[in-house]
């Protein structure tokens, strides 16, 4: 290797490390849904997204194959009605903060299912941000009537992951605004 192919592999390198120093991490946690009640075509899952990064990030969408289409929503009222819609634009995950996704909130919707939602089974769910970077995490099918993954595994109110499902990093996220 030539002196010049050295100092130029060195600027790169340096280049790339300087950009991790930038980047972003957001976690998701606690990933559950419902059990489908009868035939239901449509689902839901929950999460925590927790951001330790240095600049916010978009949750910008969602995949999986348990249904023909999944959507980012949210629930608004309008006109005293509470109405589901989906969420234009992505969900924002603020730099160092924590995001909910719960029941009556903001969501992961699932239309079209191909199957009911089976209490005890797990889901793969691929969430993709604007940075482009995707991560996958197993999602733990809860009872019809669960209100969040913590209680369901008689939790109370501390956070720390439920059983052995695994946190899954969206890893070192460069910034992609």
């Amino acid at each position: 290797m030539n002196f010049k192919t050295l100092i130029s592999a060195a600027v790169l390198s340096t280049a790339l490390f300087a950009s991790n120093a930038y980047a972003t991490n957001v976690t998701v946690s606690d990933a559950w849904a419902r059990a489908s009640a009868g035939m239901a075509k449509a689902g839901a899952a929950f999460m925590t997204l927790t951001s330790t990064a240095a600049h916010d990030h978009t949750l910008v969408s969602a995949s999986s194959d348990i249904s023909d289409r999944v959507e980012l929503h949210t629930h608004t009222m309008v006109d005293g009605v509470m109405q589901m819609r989906q969420v234009e634009g992505g969900i924002n995950v603020p730099a160092g903060a924590t995001v909910m996704l719960a029941p009556g909130g903001l969501h992961i919707m699932f239309l079209g299912l191909h199957a009911p939602l089976k209490e005890g089974t797990t889901f793969d769910l691929t969430l993709t941000f604007d940075s482009g970077r995707s991560t996958t995490t197993q999602v733990k099918v809860l009872s019809v009537g669960a209100m969040g993954a913590m209680g369901a595994m008689g939790h109370s109110g501390h956070t720390a992951p439920m059983g052995d499902m695994p946190h899954a990093p969206a890893g070192d996220m460069p910034h992609g605004h």
